[in-house]
């Protein structure tokens, strides 16, 4: 488990939980619950992203990285933005779907 990979995860995790709060302001939880619910999805999305994109990668690509020794690949780095972005966005919008639910039932 890579730890710059887990950062960039829970930051753009609460990036995107932040722009999903911000864009849709009806299921906006305030920018603590934002961020925290961001940071969950982020992280979540991005071991995802990154256990099917390393198990996806052919023999070729595998001996390329290993080649390239210690130094960043950035279709991972930018993979792991994107997916952890996406993830909190994601479940950002759904808890906060799920709330404007209950509290009309309500």
């Amino acid at each position: 488990m890579n730890l710059t990979a887990i950062i960039l995860q829970l930051i753009s995790g609460g990036v995107g939980g932040n722009v999903a709060g911000a864009l849709l302001s009806k299921l906006n939880l305030g920018p603590i619950a934002n961020s925290i619910l961001g940071i969950i999805g982020g992280l979540i999305t991005g071991q995802v992203v990154n256990s099917v994109g390393s198990s996806g990668m052919s023999a070729a690509t595998s001996a390329a990285t290993a080649a390239a020794g210690s130094g960043f690949d950035m279709s991972s780095i930018l993979s792991n933005v994107g997916g952890a972005g996406l993830g909190g966005a994601v479940l950002t919008a759904v808890v906060g779907l799920i709330k404007s639910k209950m509290s009309k039932t309500a």
